[in-house]
Order: structure tokens, then C-alpha cells, then sequence
């Protein structure tokens, strides 16, 4: 099998690089820059990407790309830090820009034969730029394919080994052609076949699930989320009733979405699943809480309790399954090495407590979630739940400003429930990547049946996106956000005003908490 190495040096466009080569149905993985030689070796890349990163080659001289890099005979594509490390390494030389340049550039090419531009439509593209130093003296070797007013080595090649570097991100949206330029590097130059397709994910991994357990039995946390909600699906098929799924049901999920998930998994697909009523137990915990990290502890350490209380007593289980999917593997287990901070703490990720004494089973980690996404539809899964917009972890908790209260929650469920019928009656659903309503806890002054109310506010979110590092606010019609309103306001009590968040991310980000 193809396989395409992205080493990372800190780029919060690594995954995007990732994404944009498995879209192209080519396998791909992301490991630190500070790889092992052999590991390396072991992985037999078919080619290898350098991923930016936020360091000065002259001020971070330790952070380089392995030497293997360059003697064991694949292509290599280096992204911006990844292209001044390389020049850097192979005897040229990189200098601090007179000015930081983030944002678009414009970049002429000054060849127009080499095999990265195959298909290109026009000399010259907008970029995007996020750098403050550049290459000023090409390695030997080396010539210049392109370059702009402010960066006169924009890409360079080495045309007898295939090496190649440029110094903007072509894996993000902005770059024109860029996502061209990727696939002529995997495709045209790499000669990668796509090969890594959802019929064969499927395949290994129920080989791979059956190889490892045996005839041992597996518990599984089914929360109502897309992952783990696939990996459910998945183990089904691979070993049916050696399955137990735990529903652990914490009071913080959408309206009716529990017995939802009942009815699909153990009535649909006959499931053995077993649901714990905990939401008392999380509301008494969290009364009085405001803080949304403490909430977010508060909720992590119950759930915890209550399914190694509820998995120790199954019997015969040795295994536990979670819906780990790779950006959590990413974000949380340190592929960034020390170049680049922690994006987020991952409950799923990162090993389990040792009394528990279960083995971790984790089939979707390797996959992101527009894989896992076709994978659940070829499974069988309903495309409601297969495509419902992401849900975090603590639920509504973190969606409810401040301390949680029942009626708060009940009060957000119902409102929520009305803004996303709204958007599925009014065509909107699939057309943004992510809604919400959230709750705030500031009473404003309304009229309600001449009658003068001082009630609670509802905010509407809704962002389009393509990778939730990055989000624009949905410009959604204005007689949808007035027929939400004003049924809000009309059939939940409580609530006298409805507003919609216009904030893009950044400086906002998509939760508000």
C-alpha cells in the first residue's frame, strides 16, 4: 500500500495536510518530527511532507528533519518552516524577512514544466503566507520554480532527487491550486494509487477486531456521537454479541436524544446495551458550579465512576472500545513533539486506569472524521445520525453559561430541538457544519400577552467550515431566524428575546464555553 509520512513541526495546518492526501483516497500518517531513523525506515514512506511549524531555524537549531529523510530515496515536500529546514540542512540559507508576511501573497512561477504544476491553469496564484523568515540561497543542487515580491525563493526543487519546498501552506483553502499542487506531488510525482478506500477499511478493521479479541467480550461507552456510534456499528459486525454497549445518561444530552439511541441500537440492530439514569446524580454534582473547566472536570470524573462501576459487572469482559478518531490521537498524544502547545485534553485518548484491567480497543483511530462519517454509512447507520453536527463531550453543560439548573437544561433542550427542525424543514441542516442554541443566564425585559416579562435569552449559533480550526458565521435567511425566534419565544417559556451569534472563529470560538 501507498503510504505518504507527514513529519510535524508544530503547524496548526498539519492535519489539514493530512486530510487533503486522504481525500485523494491515499493512506497517510502524522509523527513527529523528532522520528526515530529506524521507525522511519520501518514505515517505508512511498513520499514524505515537512509540515510548517512556528519555529526560527536559527533560534530552534535542534528542531530538523531526521538525515534519513534525504538518504532514504523518496520524494519530499517541504511546507514553509519545513522548506527552511531543508534548505538549511542541504547547504543553503535562510534569513529573518524585513517584515512577518501572514495572510495572501501572490507567487509567479518562473518554470512551468516541472510535474508539481501539472494541470495548472494560470502563471501566477494567490497564496497563503505565515512566515517571518525565508530562504535567500538555494542548496546545491536546487533551482527556483516560483517566487513573489517579498519571498524571491517561493518554491524550490531539486529535479534529480525530487525534493521540493515551498513556502506557503498549499493544504489550506486560501492557496489557489494548492490543493493541485499537493495532488501532483502524491499522484504525479510519488505515483501513488488511490488505494485507501471505505469497502477496504471496513475489511481490515473487522479482521483486525476479530484477530485481537478472540472470543473475549468488549464493553463500549455509547454515547450518541458520530464515533462512537461507528464504532458500535462496526463491532457488531466483527463479533455481534460478544459486544456490550453502556449508555451512560448524564441528563446534559439534546431532547429525546436518549431514547433515540436506544431505539436504533438495541431495537434496529439488536444491540445488547445497557442504560445507566445518572442525570440526578450529574445535576447534584454540578449545582452551583460556574466555571466551565471545573464543569467539564465534574462531568469526566462521574462518568468515569459510573462505567467502571457499570463494566465491572460484565462478565467476561476484557476488552474496552472507544471511538478515538485520529485528530484525538493528534490533539492529545503528542505528535507535535514540544513544538506546539496541547489543543485539547481528550477524555478518550491517553490510556486507561490501571485497576480496570481492560485491554483498549480503538478501530477508528487511524481515521478522520469525514472516513469515519462513509464508513458509518456503509454500515447501515442512518444519515441523521451519521451527519449530525458535532457534540461535545460534557453536553449542554458547556452550553449553558454558568451554573446548571434542571429547568435551564430543559429550557435549552426545547429551544434546540426548535432551531435544528428549523434548519432541516428550511433546507439548512447540511448546509453549515455546525448548530446550536445556547443558554444565557441574563433575564431581558419582553412583552408577552400585553403583559410585561423579564425572561431568559437564547443565542443562536450556526458556522460553515471546513475544518473547525478556522469558522465563519452562516448567513442563514432572515425569515428562518425570524420563524426560530419567534416560535422560541412562543412555545418555551421562559425565554422573551432570541439572538444570533455573528462572531467567526476567530476571534470567537465556535462553543461559547
Amino acid at each position: 500500500m501507498n503510504k505518504i509520512l507527514i513529519l510535524d513541526f508544530g503547524s496548526q495546518y498539519t492535519q489539514l495536510i493530512a486530510r487533503r492526501i486522504r481525500e485523494m483516497q491515499v493512506y497517510c500518517e502524522i509523527h513527529p518530527f523528532t522520528l526515530s531513523e529506524q521507525a522511519l525506515r520501518d514505515f517505508n514512506p512511498t513520499g514524505i511532507i515537512l509540515s510548517g511549524g512556528p519555529e526560527s531555524v536559527y533560534l530552534a537549531p535542534e528542531v530538523r528533519a531526521p538525515e534519513t529523510v534525504f538518504t532514504i530515496g523518496c520524494p519530499v515536500l517541504a511546507i514553509c518552516y519545513g522548506m527552511q529546514t531543508m534548505a538549511m540542512q542541504l547547504g543553503g540559507n535562510v534569513i529573518a524577512g524585513s517584515a512577518r508576511e501572514f495572510g495572501f501573497a501572490e507567487v509567479t512561477r518562473t518554470s512551468t514544466q516541472n510535474p508539481l504544476f501539472a494541470n495548472f491553469s494560470q502563471p501566477s496564484l494567490k497564496v497563503w503566507m505565515s512566515h517571518g523568515d525565508h530562504v535567500d540561497q538555494l542548496p546545491p543542487g536546487f533551482v527556483t520554480l516560483a517566487s513573489s515580491p517579498s519571498t524571491p525563493i517561493a518554491i524550490m526543487a531539486h529535479p534529480d532527487k525530487q525534493w521540493y519546498g515551498v513556502q506557503f501552506h498549499p493544504e489550506v483553502t486560501h492557496t489557489e491550486q494548492g490543493i493541485l499542487l499537493l495532488h501532483n506531488f502524491v499522484r504525479e510525482i510519488c505515483h501513488c494509487t488511490p488505494d485507501w478506500a471505505t469497502e477496504g477499511i471496513i475489511e481490515s478493521s473487522v479482521r483486525s477486531i476479530r484477530d485481537a479479541v478472540q472470543k473475549d467480550h468488549v464493553v463500549l461507552g455509547l454515547s450518541g456521537g458520530v464515533d462512537s456510534a461507528v464504532v458500535a456499528a462496526l463491532l457488531h459486525r466483527a463479533i455481534d454479541q460478544q459486544l456490550t454497549c453502556l449508555f451512560v445518561d448524564t441528563g446534559l444530552l439534546r431532547l429525546n436524544e436518549g431514547d433515540e439511541l436506544m431505539a436504533l441500537f438495541a431495537n434496529h440492530f439488536n444491540v445488547r446495551v445497557i442504560r445507566i439514569n445518572a442525570a440526578p446524580t450529574f445535576l447534584d454534582a454540578l449545582a452551583g458550579v460556574a466555571n466551565p473547566e471545573q464543569k467539564r472536570k465534574i462531568i469526566g470524573r462521574l462518568f468515569v465512576e459510573i462505567f467502571e462501576r457499570e463494566a465491572a459487572k460484565i462478565v467476561g469482559a476484557k476488552w474496552l472500545a472507544q471511538g478515538t478518531i485520529y485528530p484525538d490521537v493528534i490533539e492529545s498524544a503528542g505528535t507535535k513533539g514540544n513544538q506546539a502547545h496541547t489543543i485539547k485534553s481528550h477524555h478518550n485518548v491517553g490510556g486507561l486506569p490501571e485497576h480496570m484491567n481492560l485491554k483498549l480497543l480503538e478501530p477508528l483511530r487511524l481515521l478522520f472524521k469525514d472516513e469515519v462519517r462513509k464508513v458509518g454509512m456503509e454500515l447501515g447507520l442512518p444519515r441523521s445520525m451519521v451527519y449530525r453536527h458535532p457534540f461535545p463531550g460534557p453536553g449542554l453543560a458547556v452550553r449553558i453559561l454558568g451554573e446548571i439548573k434542571p429547568e435551564y437544561v430543559n429550557t435549552l433542550q426545547q429551544a434546540d430541538a426548535i432551531f435544528i427542525k428549523t434548519l432541516r424543514d428550511f433546507g439548512w441542516y447540511d448546509k453549515i457544519s455546525q448548530a446550536f442554541a445556547v443558554f444565557l443566564p441574563v433575564k431581558s425585559v419582553g412583552v408577552v400577552g400585553d403583559q410585561r416579562q423579564y425572561e431568559y435569552v437564547i443565542a443562536l449559533r450556526a458556522v460553515e467550515t471546513t475544518d473547525f480550526m478556522t469558522a465563519q458565521w452562516a448567513r442563514l435567511p432572515y425569515d428562518l431566524l425570524d420563524h426560530v425566534a419567534r416560535t422560541i419565544v412562543n412555545e418555551v417559556r421562559g425565554i422573551s428575546r432570541v439572538v444570533y451569534d455573528i462572531c467567526g472563529k476567530p476571534p470567537a470560538t465556535i462553543e461559547w464555553e
